[in-house]
């Protein structure tokens, strides 16, 4: 994607997405604020070249784009219309854009984006990601949009430093739908790569080879090549947390019994990280699955 101009955009919740969006905005040239309630998270950002915000209010208010990258639909409703939120910020204006990078549900995305829309007469796009905090800082990630065409075509102007694809998939909500689509089948991956990495080492093969022995065949996926020698170093570096893909997979079966669809394998996936969670394993890396064949040890 051909690089934008340099814009104002507030990036508000700066955990391990949202401090990686904020790095790669900054190196583009993009002028960015941010806040987040964790004063330390800010304030890194700050050593970096960000503008330290003391409230999503005026976050919002310094910038043309706001990106919102939160963990849950509540969450995100304080951030917008609590005291001192991205709704206060004065004065109101129609062309500010909140493009929420968040994984929430779509129901509750419809719901804000017209809210917002009614109350301040800004545009709202649904824009979660798929990628992880190390494509965001290659600018790779893959975002599918969802928003009104003109909208969706406006965040171009801070997409084009964050994606390689980026995919209006329909009016509000659309792009949470998908990535429900997204989650669900990177967590069937997840586990799959996880098994196949035990199976190896059971029967005495150098499982961190395994991406390389079936690249290009037809079990080759980005799940394996990235997780596969992660899981297999039994390296669990922080790259996305356990508790927020339950989360997600929650959405999924919400979703799923809404339309009556029957859905086994997220079914079983979700239980599995239900157990995860329920074993203290919520906030570590994906590739912490592997403690489930040791008893959940953590040694």
């Amino acid at each position: 994607m051909a690089m934008q101009p340099g814009q104002r955009v507030a990036v508000i919740g700066v955990g391990i997405m949202g401090s990686a969006i904020a790095r790669r905005l900054l190196e583009c040239g993009h002028a960015v604020c941010v806040f987040d309630l964790d004063a330390a998270k800010v304030a890194a950002l700050a050593q970096q070249g960000a503008h330290a915000a003391g409230t999503a209010a005026a976050a919002a208010a310094a910038s043309d784009f706001v990106i919102t990258s939160l963990n849950s639909a509540a969450v995100l409703e304080r951030a917008l219309f609590g005291e001192a939120g991205v709704a206060a910020a004065a004065p109101a204006d129609p062309q500010r854009l909140l493009i929420d990078m968040s994984s929430i549900d779509p129901a509750s995305t419809r719901r804000l984006a017209q809210s917002l829309r009614e109350r301040t007469g800004m545009g709202f796009v649904d824009a979660p990601l798929s990628g992880g905090a190390p494509k965001a800082l290659l600018g790779q990630l893959t975002v599918m949009a969802g928003g009104s065409e003109d909208d969706v075509a406006r965040a171009r102007a801070v997409m084009d430093s964050l994606c390689a694809n980026y995919t209006r998939m329909g009016e509000s909500g659309a792009g949470q739908t998908t990535k429900l689509v997204n989650q669900l089948l990177c967590a069937i991956g997840f586990q799959a790569v996880a098994e196949a990495v035990r199976l190896a080492e059971a029967g005495g093969v150098d499982a961190s080879k395994l991406h390389t022995a079936l690249a290009g065949g037809r079990a080759d996926s980005q799940i394996l090549r990235e997780f596969g020698p992660k899981m297999a170093a039994r390296d669990f570096t922080p790259t996305g947390r356990i508790d927020n893909m339950l989360k997600d997979l929650e959405a999924v079966q919400a979703f799923a019994q809404g339309e009556r669809l029957p859905l086994p394998l997220a079914g079983a996936v979700s239980e599995l990280h239900r157990a995860f969670v329920a074993a203290g394993l919520g906030a570590e890396d994906t590739a912490a699955m592997m403690r489930q064949f040791n008893g959940y040890a953590r040694d």
